[in-house]
């Protein structure tokens, strides 16, 4: 199958979001104001628009082709379209229930003291960068300092369209093996820390009764002004029958507080229990509400040699800085490309 043949495979999935679109710029004449629906239309024209440009670029190529002396436009032409097609086809696989969701990553530091709050701190910087270089915009919820350096715990909003199905790929353990700079002896130690990511669902039926949740205030911590450190504004709400929590400090009352962990919270759970769901149609075991520290995802070396490898797609590169820096791309690709392999689902 040439790359032309495989674009038209395509065609219904496209046919049904020009008719997904039609509809968004009609309610749109509406009112103009709906941000999530303006994200949506232009997400939606831009990939009915480079399908377009594409099948009409591969249509030009094979007319090219039959003409002589063109081998190095023809070349150029070439690479260009595989670029385009490889970027579209990672669009398509952006096609879960929740992939086109904004979402929180919440990150939690392992047992190891300093040196795992030190890799929390670093996990942190590296998410949040790669945030910055997919245009995403994001919000600090909670965050919690460790007792010597880095943090023990971090929660942030992510807005941006396709978010969550672009960083879901982050969720899991990340293991990391380093010389520690906390040791006087100099000796290689291994720490871990446990990355959530959650979709935010904005429309649920799930319904959560009062007398099973705890709600603890506190005082905020950390850069925010004269209202900081004085109220106890801070909120932390724990669901007592599965043990999930979900914390916001960063607004200034109390109130908006409880509503923002309170719809953390709410997402979380109905995620929780949408993932059981389709694992229940795969006769596979539900998803358990705590932390699994053994299981981690992918791995981060510094000492003998230096790698970050996948353990679930194979991908890995020995450029450590760059990973560190937040160039996750190649991992994010490769992630959607292993977890929608041989799946024919479509929406």
């Amino acid at each position: 199958m040439n790359q032309l043949e495989k674009l038209q495979s395509f065609s219904v999935m496209v046919d049904e979001r020009e008719k997904e679109l039609a509809q968004l710029k009609i309610a749109q004449e509406q009112d103009w104001n709906d941000v999530k629906r303006n994200q949506k239309i232009k997400g939606l024209e831009d990939f009915v628009g480079t399908y377009k440009g594409l099948v009409n670029g591969f249509k030009d190529y094979d007319e090219l082709s039959k003409l002589d002396g063109m081998d190095e436009e023809l070349k150029k032409e070439a690479t260009r379209l595989d670029a385009e097609f490889e970027k579209f086809y990672l669009a398509t696989l952006l096609c879960e229930k929740y992939d086109e969701s904004d979402c929180t990553i919440n990150i939690t530091a392992g047992a190891g003291g300093t040196e795992a709050c030190d890799w929390a701190d670093i996990v942190f910087r590296m998410l949040t960068r790669f945030v910055e270089q997919c245009d995403f915009s994001y919000e600090v919820n909670d965050i919690l300092d460790g007792d010597g350096a880095g943090i023990k715990s971090a929660s942030f909003a992510v807005k941006g369209m396709n978010s969550y199905g672009i960083l879901k790929g982050e969720g899991g353990v990340h293991r990391l093996v380093r010389i520690s700079p906390y040791d006087a002896n100099s000796r290689r130690h291994t720490s871990f820390c446990a990355v959530e990511v959650v979709p935010v669902i904005e429309k649920t039926t799930l319904v959560i009764d009062d007398k099973d949740l705890r709600v603890d205030v506190y005082r905020s911590s950390g850069a925010g002004g004269q209202h900081v450190n004085k109220t106890e504004s801070a909120v932390r709400i724990t669901h007592l029958p599965t043990g999930v929590v979900a914390a916001s400090q960063n607004q200034r009352s109390q109130i908006q507080n409880r509503a923002t962990a309170m719809q953390a919270l709410t997402s979380k759970l109905e995620f929780l229990h949408y993932e059981n769901e389709q694992r229940k149609l795969k006769n596979m075991q539900p998803v358990q509400m705590k932390i699994e520290w053994g299981s981690q995802i992918r791995s981060y070396v510094l000492c003998p040699y230096t790698m970050v490898k996948d353990h679930r797609t194979g991908t890995e590169t020995s450029n450590v800085q760059k990973i560190m820096d937040g160039d996750l791309k190649m991992f994010s690709d490769s992630y959607l490309l292993w977890v929608n392999a041989g799946s024919p689902s479509r929406k």
